[in-house]
């Protein structure tokens, strides 16, 4: 596995940052969203041709988590950067975190009528894609919010299933699922030129380990997509 170090950078406030502030931090999300977008690739685009090879999350405006193979270098003097520390927390299958992620969820769904067995159906937003089978009317409202914790939930239940660890209640006595979706929205964006919405799924809960190594490898990886957003990128800590 390769050796992953967790960073934390802030943006500067004193001159030049802070004259740009507002541009660089926006109040708007997605304003703000898209420009840290920007900024972080800042400390990572040594090369014309790098790929994205970290995961970021924001903490608060102008802070950010960031994961990478490679420790940030802030080129152009616009973060406060701690010094970054190696991500390696010794794990044992039983242990029990607490997790905080925010991902973009997608599931594959051909289109109606596409019987193509080799054809790939194209990524939906899982809420949105719980929330299109919900009858209209009144009834579709009310069931929206119970919508939004179950399809988020049993999205990132599914992920665990693969990647070494399942979701657990407070109280393991109980039988139904306590959900960790703390929040959803969309976020709209103009990439190139090209308008995309996004959906972000907030989540905060518990979590038992069952193979240290397969989870370990899946935060390197991250969760979900629109990793270069902001999403995917799994905080943990012991309860």
């Amino acid at each position: 596995m390769t050796t992953l170090l967790l960073s934390r950078a802030r943006l500067r406030r004193d001159v030049p940052a802070a004259a740009l502030w507002r541009e660089l931090a926006p109040d708007d999300d997605d304003r703000r969203m898209q420009a840290s977008h920007r900024l972080v690739w800042t400390l990572f685009a040594d090369a014309a041709d790098r790929t994205r090879d970290f995961l970021w999350r924001e903490a608060d405006p102008g802070s950010f988590y960031l994961l990478s193979s490679r420790a940030p270098d802030d080129r152009h003097n616009l973060f406060e950067i701690d010094p970054p520390k190696e991500f390696a927390p010794q794990l044992r299958a039983g242990d029990v975190l607490r997790f905080s992620l925010r991902a973009n969820a997608t599931v594959a769904r051909k289109p109606e009528g596409d019987r193509g067995v080799r054809s790939r159906g194209k990524p939906s937003d899982v809420v949105m894609d719980a929330l299109y089978r919900l009858p209209k009317g009144r009834e579709r409202a009310e069931a929206r919010r119970d919508a939004v914790s179950a399809a988020g939930h049993a999205w990132l239940a599914a992920r665990g299933a693969k990647n070494g660890f399942r979701l657990v209640d407070s109280d393991e006595k109980t039988a139904t699922p306590m959900s960790c979706v703390t929040g959803y929205r969309v976020m709209r964006l103009n990439d190139r030129n090209e308008r995309m919405n996004i959906g972000i799924l907030d989540y905060d809960g518990t979590l038992l380990v069952e193979d240290p190594a397969q989870f370990l490898d899946a935060i390197g990886q991250g969760f979900g997509r629109a990793k270069a957003f902001g999403c995917g990128l799994m905080l943990i800590r012991r309860v």
